[in-house]
């Protein structure tokens, strides 16, 4: 990998104007969203577009916006996505979260997002990795009452947050409606704790949630089967 850009199998994307970089937590969450008989698809804080471009890989009929609050992660969404085989099929918005829902009649089978987090850590100095790393431009409440709000009724939300924060989530979730589908917990190793989970939200209330874990690597230089099954379509 350069230190400017990732190459996956069927696109690539450059990273070098935006304060995230291409990581684990995009790709886990690209590759395990579930996009089963959706039409649309909003991808709140897209970033470099990498989870767009690889929901609009994933299926040949999914129409899929996207929003992003910095600007230079805009403009180098739109030059990925502008150079991916599946551009026709992906808008990126320089726009929030609350402004794009509260003014977009459009309803959305799916809402993905790798959201800000470290809620309480110290803030970084730059003002673009903060916004990105932290909940200081959209929080969890906000993003749940605005997909919520933009969800079809059938629609499911999905997020990749610290295990830390799972409980706190689902709760706020309850709170709007929302109730846990899916749960994988992630471990990086097997020796280690669980570090992030991945959650679908969806609307409907009585639903029975399945809940598995998934380890990353077997060791420091070798990944699991299970990682390498998941994501065997993009890594190289």
């Amino acid at each position: 990998m350069s230190a400017n850009y990732f190459s996956f199998k069927q696109f690539t994307v450059f990273h070098d104007k935006c304060a995230m970089k291409v990581g684990t937590d995009g790709v886990l969450l690209g590759a395990w969203v579930d996009v089963t008989d959706a039409g649309s698809v909003l991808d709140v804080g897209t970033g470099t577009g990498l989870i767009a471009m690889m929901v609009a890989q994933r299926s040949a009929d999914i129409i899929i916006d996207a929003v992003e609050i910095d600007e230079k992660a805009y403009r180098q969404a739109m030059e990925n996505v502008s150079a991916c085989p599946w551009n026709r099929r992906i808008r990126v918005f320089h726009d929030t979260l609350q402004h794009f829902a509260e003014n977009n009649t459009s309803r959305y089978d799916v809402v993905v997002s790798n959201p800000p987090f470290f809620r309480n850590a110290l803030r970084p100095p730059v003002v673009s990795r903060s916004v990105a790393r932290h909940d200081t431009s959209l929080n969890y409440e906000s993003l749940l009452v605005h997909a919520a709000r933009i969800l079809t009724n059938e629609g499911r939300l999905a997020v990749i947050v610290p295990d830390s924060e799972l409980v706190r989530l689902t709760e706020q979730a309850y709170l709007q409606g929302l109730y846990v589908s899916r749960l994988l917990r992630i471990k990086p190793l097997p020796d280690r704790a669980v570090s992030r989970g991945m959650l679908e939200l969806s609307k409907e209330r009585n639903i029975q949630c399945q809940e598995g874990t998934l380890t990353i690597r077997k060791d420091q230089s070798t990944y699991t089967d299970e990682y390498k099954a998941l994501t065997r379509d993009f890594y190289l």
